[in-house]
C-alpha cells in the first residue's frame, strides 16, 4: 500500500462568518490574497510536491511525446469574407497560438495578416477576438496577456499589416462592431479596476472609437448608472442603418435589447425588448423588419420577425421544433439555422418565408459550428467534427445546397480503429439523460476499462462532440471517454437548463453520479477505474460529487473549479453567476449552496486520488477557490490516495493558453491516473 504524502504546511486562521444564524468557518481565508509573500510560498511548495510527484511517474515521458505527435496537424478556423477577401486562422500544429490569415483565393497563397506568436517568447499573449471593416481594410484585434480576461485592443491595416496608435484598455467580454464606412467602432469596457485580477466588474458601459483618436475621446454610446450588474455589446447591421445594444444581466440567457439609429447622429437609444423576458439574438433586418432568434414562448427557440415602428406585434417565421434551435444566419437569401437533435448537429435551410427548403447532409454524429455571410452572399462555410474525426472546415452552397470539403487535417491515427455510441440512462429522479461513450473498437466490458467521465451541466451550454488529441490520446491507452449531456446544459433548451440551476442545481450533480452509476453496472468500468473530470462550472460538478460520493470514484480532476458556493460571487465576475447559482446572502439559496458547496462538505475522510489544477492569472474563477479547497482536502483525507494540486503559472481560465502549456498539462492529467488507475500507459 501506498504511503500517503506529506503536505506542505497550510497555517489556519480564525475566521468565522455568520449566514442566516449558521456559523460556518473560513480557516484559509487568508488563501484568498494572491499577492502575499504566504501566498507565493505556499503555492511554490504545493507545485514542488506536486511536480515531484508527476515526474516519478515514469509513464509522463511517454504520454508527452505521444501527444506531441498528434497535436502536430494542421488546424484552420472557419473562413469568412469581407471586402472581397477571405479572413481565417491556421495552426501548423504546435504553434502556441493560431495565426491570423487573409487571401484572395481560397486554396491559393495566403497572407499572415496577424502571429500572435511573435508578441511573446513564451506563447502567453493571444488574440482573444477581432472584427474586421466592412470594406476589408482595417483589423481591430484584442489581445490578451497570461490567460487574463482583460483585454487591449489594437488596430491593424489589412494591406500594409501595420498597427495604427490606437490602443483600448479594460476592455473584458466584448467584442467590435465596425460601423459600415469603416470610421471606427463600437465597444464595451470597465473603468480601470483597483485590483486588476480580483476587484468586483460592474457598470459595464458601451462606447463608440474614431480611428486615430485617443480612447480618452471615445463617445460614450450607452450606460445604465443605476444598473451595476447589466453588460453591453453593440452590433452593426449589414446595412449599416442600425446598432443594435444587446443589454445582458451577469451569465442570465436572457437579456434586453435597444437599438439607435445611426443615419440621425443624435437619435437617441430606443429600447425594443426592455424585459428580462427571453433570449434574443439578432440575425438580420430588411428594412424596419428586424429577424430574432429567441426563446420567447418557446423553450427550444424559434425564429420571430418584428417591426421596430410596431414592437409589440411579433410574427412567427420558423417555428420551435422538436430540437433545439442554436444558431441561425441569413445567407444567400437563405436562413440557415442550426439545431441539437439529442445534443448532436442538425442543420437545416429555409427561405425568407420560412419555408423548409432541406437539410444539410453531414458526415456523421457530431458539431457543427459556422455559416457566416450576409444575405447577399454565394457561398458560406462550416466546420464539422466529432469525437474521433478531427475538424473538417467545408464549403456550402446554401442555393444548391451542396458541400465541398476545403481544408482536411492529416491526424497520424486510424480514425476507423474507434466509434462513438449514444445511449440514455436514467437519472435520480426518473429523467432520462444521453450519454456519449468513445473507445477503441473492440472494448470488452468486463468491467476493467478505464474510464474519464467529463462533465459540465450549467449556464445553458452545450457538451457536444468535439476531437481533441488528448482524448484520443487517453483511447490508445484503451480508456473509454463519457461525457453525459447534464442538466443545467443547453441541449434540450431553456427548460433543461433551468432543470439544473438554483435551488435544482442537485440534479446535476444526481445526472452526473447516475452515468457514473450506469457505466459501473453496464460493466464498462468500475470504481478503482473511473476517473471523474471537469472544469470552470464543470470544476464544481466534480468537487460536488466527489464529496457526495467519494466512494464511487478512482480519481477526480477538479481544473479551475467554483468551489466556494458561499464567496464565489465576491470576486471579479462572479457575481454574474447569480443567475445559475443563486446566493448566500439569500437565505433559502443559501441553504441549497451550503448543502453541496465542495469546500465546505469536505469532512475527514478517503477521498479518491485528486489533483486539482488552476492558474495564477485566472481572474474569472479566481485561484482561490482552488486554493483554499486543496488546503482543506490535504487535511480531511484519512486515505492514502495523494490531494495535489498543480498551479499554472502565467496563464488564466484557459482560453488563449499556450499549445506547450496544454500539452505538459494533458501529458500530467493523464499521468495521475494512469499511476492512481493502475493504466499500462502508452502501448
Amino acid at each position: 500500500m501506498a504511503k500517503p504524502l506529506m503536505y506542505p504546511r497550510t497555517a489556519t486562521v480564525e475566521q468565522t462568518d455568520v449566514y442566516h444564524g449558521t456559523v460556518v468557518a473560513d480557516p484559509y481565508r487568508w488563501l484568498e490574497d494572491t499577492d502575499t509573500a504566504a501566498t507565493k510560498a505556499w503555492v511554490q511548495a504545493q507545485n514542488e510536491l506536486t511536480f515531484q510527484y508527476l515526474a516519478g511517474i515514469p509513464e509522463r515521458t511517454q504520454l508527452k511525446k505521444r501527444l506531441t505527435a498528434l497535436w502536430d496537424y494542421e488546424r484552420y478556423g472557419v473562413p469568412f469574407q469581407e471586402g472581397g477577401q477571405y479572413f481565417f486562422s491556421k495552426n501548423s500544429g504546435l504553434q502556441n497560438q493560431a495565426v491570423l490569415y487573409t487571401a484572395t483565393k481560397l486554396g491559393e497563397a495566403a497572407r499572415v495578416l496577424l502571429d500572435p506568436n511573435q508578441l511573446s517568447a513564451d506563447g502567453t499573449v493571444a488574440l482573444t477576438d477581432y472584427a474586421l471593416s466592412q470594406d476589408g481594410k482595417y483589423l481591430a484585434y484584442g489581445l490578451s496577456a497570461a490567460g487574463s480576461d482583460w483585454q487591449e485592443w489594437r488596430v491593424r491595416e489589412v494591406a500594409t499589416g501595420q498597427d495604427r496608435p490606437d490602443r483600448l484598455k479594460w476592455v473584458k467580454f466584448s467584442g467590435a462592431s465596425w460601423t459600415q464606412d469603416g470610421q471606427g467602432f463600437f465597444y464595451g469596457r470597465y473603468d480601470e479596476p483597483k485590483q486588476e485580477l480580483q476587484s468586483v466588474n460592474y457598470y459595464q458601459k458601451l462606447y463608440f472609437h474614431r480611428l486615430g483618436t485617443a480612447q480618452s475621446e471615445d463617445v460614450l454610446i450607452y450606460e445604465r448608472k443605476d444598473e451595476k450588474e447589466w453588460g453591453f455589446s453593440g452590433q452593426v447591421t449589414d446595412d449599416g442603418r442600425y446598432l443594435i445594444i444587446y443589454a445582458t444581466q451577469g451569465t442570465d440567457p436572457r437579456n434586453r435589447i435597444f437599438y439607435k439609429d445611426l443615419q440621425e447622429p443624435t437619435s437617441p437609444v430606443v429600447g425594443l425588448v426592455e424585459q428580462l423576458e427571453a433570449d434574443y439574438q439578432f440575425i438580420d433586418n430588411q428594412g424596419t423588419t428586424f429577424w430574432f432568434k429567441t426563446d420567447q414562448c418557446a423553450t427550444r427557440s424559434r425564429v420571430i420577425a418584428l417591426d421596430i415602428t410596431r414592437p409589440t406585434e411579433r410574427q412567427v417565421i420558423i417555428p420551435e421544433a422538436p430540437e433545439t434551435l442554436t444558431g441561425v444566419s441569413l445567407v444567400g437569401g437563405h436562413f440557415i439555422a442550426s439545431y441539437l437533435k439529442d445534443a448532436r448537429a442538425q442543420v437545416k435551410v429555409f427561405d425568407l418565408k420560412g419555408q423548409f427548403q432541406r437539410e444539410v447532409s453531414l458526415p456523421g454524429l457530431g458539431t457543427v459550428i459556422g455559416f457566416p455571410g450576409k444575405r447577399t452572399d454565394t457561398e458560406t462555410f462550416y466546420a464539422f467534427t466529432s469525437f474521433t474525426s478531427p475538424t473538417v472546415i467545408y464549403r456550402y452552397n446554401p442555393t444548391t445546397g451542396v458541400s465541398t470539403p476545403l481544408f482536411q487535417p492529416k491526424v497520424t491515427f486510424d480514425p476507423s480503429r474507434y466509434t462513438t455510441e449514444q445511449v440514455f440512462y436514467p437519472s435520480k429522479d426518473g429523467t432520462r439523460v444521453p450519454m456519449f461513450i468513445s473507445y477503441k473498437k473492440g472494448l470488452k466490458l468486463d468491467g476493467n476499462n478505464p474510464t474519464y467521465l467529463y462533465g459540465y451541466g450549467g449556464f445553458n451550454i452545450s457538451l457536444t462532440p468535439s476531437f481533441a488529441p488528448s482524448n484520443l490520446v487517453w483511447m490508445e491507452m484503451g480508456g473509454v471517454y463519457a461525457v453525459p449531456s447534464l442538466r443545467g446544459g443547453g441541449e434540450y433548451g431553456e427548460a433543461w437548463h433551468q432543470a439544473g440551476t438554483k435551488l435544482n442545481k442537485q440534479n446535476v450533480f444526481d445526472d452526473f453520479i447516475g452515468a457514473a452509476e450506469w457505466l459501473i453496472q453496464n460493466r464498462y468500468t468500475q470504481t478503482a477505474k473511473l476517473a471523474i473530470g471537469g472544469g470552470s462550472n464543470g470544476g464544481l460538478l466534480v468537487g460536488a460529487v466527489m464529496t457526495q460520493r467519494p466512494e464511487l470514484f478512482g480519481a477526480a480532476l477538479p481544473a479551475v473549479g467554483v468551489l466556494d458556493m458561499l464567496r464565489f460571487h465576491k470576486f471579479t465576475i462572479g457575481w454574474a453567476w447569480v443567475s445559475d447559482y443563486g446566493s448566500a446572502e439569500d437565505a433559502q439559496q443559501f441553504k441549497a449552496l451550503y448543502a453541496y458547496s465542495p469546500l465546505h462538505r469536505l469532512k475527514p475522510g478517503r477521498y479518491p486520488a485528486t489533483l486539482v489544477t488552476t492558474a495564477d492569472h485566472d481572474d474569472r474563477v479566481v485561484p482561490a477557490h482552488s486554493f483554499k479547497f486543496a488546503a482543506t482536502l490535504q487535511q480531511a483525507q484519512t486515505g492514502t490516495a495523494p490531494a495535489l494540486i498543480r498551479i499554472e503559472t502565467k496563464a488564466g481560465h484557459g482560453a488563449g493558453k499556450p499549445t506547450t502549456k496544454i500539452i505538459e498539462e494533458v501529458a500530467d492529467r493523464w499521468a495521475f491516473l494512469v499511476r492512481n488507475l493502475e493504466m499500462k500507459g502508452i502501448e
